[in-house]
């Protein structure tokens, strides 16, 4: 019988290229768990053909005005602008969200486009003048060359548009690995850049597992590396792509708490841990995974969060009501219903359990789930769930909240809720978290900040997207310029002055 699956390929030099490789792997649609599509796994000789494209192009894109590139980046905002919905139906087809999410999700990653189109003043150098008897110093920001960025499941769109928009818009040439599970968009959003008017070889994509991962990381034409995923991988590509000379900067995984004191509202602290801990079925390295209750208000706080969770409805995206999709594979589904399973014999009280929900059949559905007296040693607590699950720890006093928090291997984002002032700044000047939300739950900064965490959740001395991205992706060149009088020119062998 012959094989009618959709197949998607690879995008080298400004047109989409088959894979040739023979090996594929297979895309679901994770609201029915049929497989929908198969996506090609590049080869080494495939990834090598991308960069090269890419080197070419690089000679004559970094030539390229910076009015001209600008000009590129509106164009292309207001191409996805007019093809929101449509992006939005692939993320939800492929990754399982409704489209609302998906929806939110793209307007975050047109943030760091709009960033982008301010390329001009973003790239303005220094100068100073007469530092030395007729010496001026200037420096300027220069691109990398070919740069790559590997991206998750989670936000298909939203993660390759914190990378590329800023890497392109300084000069360089993009290759993008995406998650071999939802990897359509990335092709949309392709052919959008060329729609723009982008160079063919400025933006690539290449479709692939652990051996695109690997090449990489090794080849020699490529001068920095992106990634977000997991801490284990992220540790991966940093040791790997650094001990091949490159830039890496490596977002790992999340244990985000968010700290409740008992002066808090209640109904708005319940919401927001609701809102933050379910939405994309948790599917988010910025999810509020733990709630630290301290004193008196955890039993009321348990309460309200409990009343909202009936009400949350899950169900397809094709399901305008629907309010929480699946998970993206059905063997993630089971390893975050083993969390459930294990947390009675660690001591823990499961207060709901997703495993009973009643959800759609088909499809890798897990209903919402709250666990309460979770501590530190056992697993739903240490280690990052990546699904709809929450779990309280209590404790006595803001002191045991802050000490909890700062011993986490993770130190991705955290919130407090609190209506003192005072507190509240104390917790964000002594956290040792990178994101921190002040009544606010998921603290991911605006584009023209950085995005990063600390501990175990980031790897390299870079943040991600905002000025921090245009700091990874141009490295600065300081030039010391003197146009003298040759009558006054002489051989002088000491130390340049500067007086």
């Amino acid at each position: 019988m012959e094989n009618s699956l959709r197949t998607i390929d690879h995008w080298i030099n400004g047109a989409p290229v088959p894979s040739a490789s023979g090996r594929t792997s297979p895309v679901y649609n994770p609201a029915t768990g049929e497989v929908q599509a198969e996506v090609g796994l590049a080869s080494i000789a495939e990834v090598d053909l991308a960069v090269a494209n890419a080197k070419e192009t690089f000679a004559t894109w970094r030539l390229t005005s910076l009015s001209k590139r600008s000009e590129i980046m509106f164009a292309f905002r207001q191409l996805i602008v007019e093809n929101r919905a449509k992006i939005a139906d692939l993320v939800s087809i492929e990754h399982g969200k409704v489209p609302s999410d998906a929806a939110g999700e793209l307007a975050r990653g047109l943030e760091n486009i709009e960033f982008a189109c301010g390329i001009p003043s973003l790239l303005k150098g220094g100068y100073s003048e007469q530092v030395s008897g007729g010496v001026d110093v200037y420096s300027i920001k220069q691109p990398l060359g070919v740069v790559a960025g590997i991206t998750p499941f989670n936000f298909p769109a939203m993660v390759p548009m914190w990378m590329f928009a800023n890497a392109i818009a300084t000069g360089n040439c993009f290759i993008l690995k995406p998650s071999e599970k939802d990897p359509s968009v990335t092709l949309f959003m392709a052919e959008l850049l060329a729609q723009a008017g982008l160079p063919a070889g400025v933006f690539n994509v290449v479709q692939g597992d652990k051996v695109s991962v690997d090449r990489i990381l090794e080849h020699p034409d490529i001068a920095a590396v992106s990634f977000v995923g997991s801490t284990p991988i992220a540790k991966y590509i940093y040791s790997t792509g650094t001990a091949n000379g490159k830039r890496v900067q490596a977002l790992g995984g999340a244990k985000n708490h968010m700290v409740v004191l008992p002066d808090a509202d209640i109904d708005m602290a319940a919401d927001a841990a609701v809102s933050a801990a379910y939405g994309s079925a948790g599917e988010r390295c910025m999810a509020i995974s733990v709630v630290v209750a301290v004193g008196d208000v955890a039993d009321p706080l348990i309460q309200a969060i409990s009343a909202r969770l009936p009400k949350i409805k899950v169900g397809a995206g094709t399901d305008p009501t629907a309010e929480m999709g699946p998970l993206i594979t059905g063997e993630h589904r089971d390893k975050v219903a083993s969390y459930l399973a294990g947390a009675a014999g660690e001591g823990a009280s499961v207060v709901v359990d997703g495993r009973e929900a009643d959800v759609p059949a088909q499809g890798f559905f897990l209903g919402v789930s709250l666990i309460d007296n979770a501590k530190p040693g056992m697993k739903v607590y240490d280690e990052e769930i990546f699904g709809p699950v929450l779990v309280v720890t209590r404790v006595d006093t803001y002191e045991e909240a802050v000490a909890l928090v700062n011993k986490h291997q993770y130190g991705n984002g955290t919130a407090i809720f609190t209506r003192d002032g005072g507190a509240a700044r104390q917790f964000q000047f002594e956290i040792n978290v990178g994101m921190v939300g002040i009544n606010v739950p998921i603290p991911v900064p605006v584009a023209y900040y950085s995005f990063g965490g600390w501990k175990a959740s980031l790897f390299g001395d870079s943040n991600m997207y905002g000025p921090a991205g245009i700091e990874f992706y141009t490295r600065t060149k300081t030039v010391t310029s003197r146009w003298p009088d040759p009558s006054t020119s002489a051989v002088d062998l000491g130390f340049p002055r500067t007086r």
